[in-house]
């Protein structure tokens, strides 16, 4: 999932064809060294606690490294589980379309036709086809379906039963909309006709036929999957938000070493879990828009790439596929913030492969953070200095008429505003897309609680003003 304060998801365009496809441009070959020496630039002026990173060419893996340390205290190398999020969505449609090959599925066809459980209030409904999930065109949303209950379901079947109450944002095929719904369905499907459950059937389907062996959905993985937030500059360690993550929107966590197979196989290198066709129709997107199916198009570095990020609350990762010249690209941390550091040096290792020597990224997620700090420490200044001249106050508006003397409250009242609807407004920002307490406490909290600290100061402020106007006007 993306995060309300970052950029939109990346997106992309490949063009696909038989054989290893994607021939050698004008880009250039970096070096394990070169690549290495900037990753560890990288990685020391965003001060990030760890990274893992990965960067293919053709059929093979030019560079693959980790960095820094997990929350148990472990260093981070190619080869420790990452969470991917969003970047999930690529693996699930990759899934879908093995069954297209063999004819058990056909895009064009309803979903209902393979997943009879999938039931709305709305009829519309019935008419949502499989490719529309994959291209986010289905008119599901985060708006109009209940996501508190599908993030309390246990199972995939679970999931898709909560949306029974659910109705369309809009036709079926009308508009793009990104919901992380489409592809947790689509995971429910997959489960349906292939006769098993979803984690088994994405071990065989995709990461077994790779070699990724290290690959799996959800936490079924050798060690605990802690991460970090970023609190004013300082790294806390947080566990991954409850919820369901077992689906195909953002449950995959794998490594730097298996993505390298991954982003291979998207070049038309190596092994395949698909078949020419089927991965070009993968990465094509859906007419009118810049998606495909988990994949999208974007220009980055002046060159056009296939890109998607992905964010839960202690993870971040980006991963491309650079389809004039074979490159694949992957990001991956071990925490989140308000700034997405990953996305930076991406840029960066794909500049590499231009041969120019990227400039390091880093300073966003300090400055961001050291701009909020500051803005509370002034609120909290403010806030002791309105109580403690309170009084002034009070006697300079004594005898003023009720009206003119709550207009000058207001002002020191709006902080307070905006934090009794701070869900609201950034469920606005996000399109709808749900948000809750709970994620404001993660990522978000270095202005969670610059925001708090400026209500609470302009309460006080208020709960004094009144109070002393209150005296003041009994002792005349």
């Amino acid at each position: 999932m993306r995060k309300p304060f970052l950029a939109a998801l990346a997106l992309s365009l490949v063009v696909a064809c038989a054989g290893p496809a994607w021939g050698e441009g004008p880009a250039t070959t970096p070096t394990p060294a070169a690549i290495d020496g900037y990753l560890r630039e990288a990685f020391d002026s965003t001060g990030l606690p760890g990274m893992s990173a990965v960067v293919t060419h053709g059929d093979r893996i030019v560079h693959a490294t980790g960095l820094g340390r997990e929350a148990s205290g472990r260093s981070v190398t190619a080869d420790t589980p990452m969470r991917v999020a969003s970047v999930s969505k690529s693996f699930t449609a990759a899934a879908i379309m093995t069954l297209v090959d063999e004819g058990r599925v056909a895009l064009d066809q309803p979903v209902a036709t393979y997943l009879p459980e999938f039931r709305m209030a709305d009829p519309r409904a019935g008419r949502v086809t499989v490719r529309q999930l994959l291209n986010q065109t289905s008119g599901l949303s985060d708006r109009t379906v209940d996501i508190g209950a599908t993030q309390r379901a246990r199972t995939l079947a679970g999931y898709v039963a909560a949306l029974r109450h659910g109705t369309l944002a809009g036709e079926p095929g009308a508009h793009w909309e990104y919901c992380n719904v489409n592809y947790d369905v689509a995971a429910r499907l997959v489960e349906v006709v292939d006769g098993r459950d979803f984690t088994d059937a994405m071990r065989d389907r995709v990461f077994g036929r790779l070699g990724m062996g290290a690959s799996a959905v959800g936490d079924r993985v050798v060690r605990p999957l802690d991460g970090f937030v970023s609190v004013y500059g300082a790294w806390v360690p947080r566990t991954e938000l409850p919820g369901f993550r077992g689906g195909g929107a953002g449950g995959v966590v794998t490594t730097a070493s298996d993505m390298g197979r991954w982003l291979i196989s998207q070049t038309g290198y190596g092994p395949q879990v698909l078949t020419p066709a089927s991965l070009a129709v993968l990465h094509e997107p859906s007419p009118g828009t810049d998606y495909a199916m988990g994949w999208g198009e974007e220009v980055l570095e002046g060159r056009k790439l296939l890109v998607h990020s992905g964010n839960l609350f202690t993870y971040t990762a980006v991963q491309a596929v650079d389809p004039a010249t074979g490159f694949g690209f992957a990001v991956m941390t071990n925490s989140a913030s308000l700034h997405d550091d990953t996305y930076d040096i991406l840029l960066g290792l794909v500049a590499l492969t231009d041969g120019r020597r990227p400039t390091a990224p880093g300073g966003g997620r300090q400055m961001t953070e050291l701009a909020l700090a500051l803005t509370a420490l002034v609120a909290f200044g403010l806030g002791i200095l309105g109580v403690l001249r309170s009084g002034r106050w009070a006697r300079r508006r004594a005898g003023r008429a009720w009206w003119w003397t709550a207009l000058r409250l207001v002002g020191v009242l709006v902080p307070a505003a905006v934090l009794a609807t701070y869900t609201q407004w950034v469920s606005f920002l996000m399109n709808g897309r749900a948000v809750t307490w709970a994620q404001m406490t993660y990522f978000p909290a270095p202005l969670t609680i610059t925001l708090a600290v400026a209500a609470a100061a302009g309460l006080a402020t208020a709960t004094a003003r009144l109070a002393r106007l209150r005296s003041v006007g009994s002792t005349k």
